[in-house]
């Protein structure tokens, strides 16, 4: 019941932020706001593990990818509405994540991450040899050109984005704040102590991998009719995997708000550097801000206030 003032105050604001992009006439605004949307969504649920837990994962695009190919898959078989899709992708990836868990999360630190990259190779693999959902040679998805009510079909998407960014903030917000977060807590500050003194550290990690897993399934679910030709390389791609790390890192990875505010900053810089430079310097501007933040501020955007507060 304590989250429910901050669900209905999340929502108001993306209400208001619809109405406010809806008064731009130009349908970049909710291109790049989709995209912006997006990170926020992988960032957070990246978070979940790797920032709550503190188990390093590389293998965002995999889940990313299961849920944009589930998509692909449904579409060629039996075409469902995108809500419906997302809840699909949801339970698949969630179901590979709680899988990798219990092969993986006995392992620890560089062991661990190197697991999880080798899981998008080996998903990645899968996928260029399966034709069904177009292979190496990728597939279409021609999305409708509007959609009842709303009209433009991208606004659509943008709303189902920014709908899915309140649920994964709202999600992570209430672990933080819960029993679950702290079981997390004492796995990231000291797992072997947390285990000694009976805290059921698998058991919690699964946890963790299964919600974080379902969230980046829900987050690639959209976007094969967002982008419109989906294959293997852009699906897989190393932006997802990179910016999802680097966002929590920027912004702070002790709280729900620390990925939310490294999105939002990060995001809108690579939308701004797509249009007036070229996307080709993104994963540089990614590079030389990780940097500049793990010298200046290890702990974040949000540590740097918090470092602030005790000063003042």
């Amino acid at each position: 019941m304590r989250s429910l003032p901050f669900l209905i105050v999340s929502l108001v604001v993306a209400a208001i932020i619809f109405m406010i992009a809806r008064t731009f006439a130009n349908d970049y605004v909710f291109f790049a706001g989709y995209t912006v949307l997006q990170f926020v969504v992988l960032a957070t649920a990246w978070n979940i593990l790797g920032g709550y837990t503190g188990y390093v994962n590389f293998g965002t695009a995999a889940f990313f990818a299961l849920g944009a190919y589930t998509t692909v898959f449904f579409h060629k078989a039996y075409p469902l509405p995108i809500p419906v899709l997302i809840v699909i992708a949801a339970m698949v990836s969630g179901l590979v994540g709680l899988g990798m868990g219990y092969l993986t999360l006995r392992l620890r630190g560089s062991f661990f991450a190197i697991a999880t990259l080798a899981l998008a190779v080996v998903l990645q693999t899968l996928i260029v040899n399966w034709d069904f959902v177009g292979g190496s040679r990728g597939a279409y998805i021609i999305r409708p050109r509007e959609v009842a009510i709303l009209g433009s079909y991208i606004q659509y998407l943008f709303l189902i984005m920014l709908l899915l960014s309140v649920a994964a903030i709202a999600t992570a917000r209430t672990i933080e704040r819960s029993r679950l977060g702290y079981g997390f807590a004492t796995i990231r500050d000291d797992e072997l102590a947390a285990e000694a003194a009976g805290v059921p550290t698998l058991k919690l990690k699964l946890i963790a991998t299964m919600i974080s897993g379902a969230f980046m399934g829900m987050a690639g679910a959209p976007f094969p009719y967002y982008i419109g030709y989906l294959e293997p390389a852009s699906a897989f791609g190393l932006p997802y995997a990179v910016n999802s790390i680097a966002m929590p890192m920027i912004g702070g990875t002790m709280s729900w708000i620390g990925p939310v505010i490294g999105a939002l900053l990060l995001g809108t810089i690579q939308q701004i550097a797509t249009v007036t430079i070229s996307s080709a310097v993104n994963l540089l501007l990614v590079g030389v801000l990780l940097v500049a933040f793990v010298i200046i501020a290890p702990n974040g955007i949000m540590g740097l206030l918090k470092r602030g507060r005790r000063k003042t």
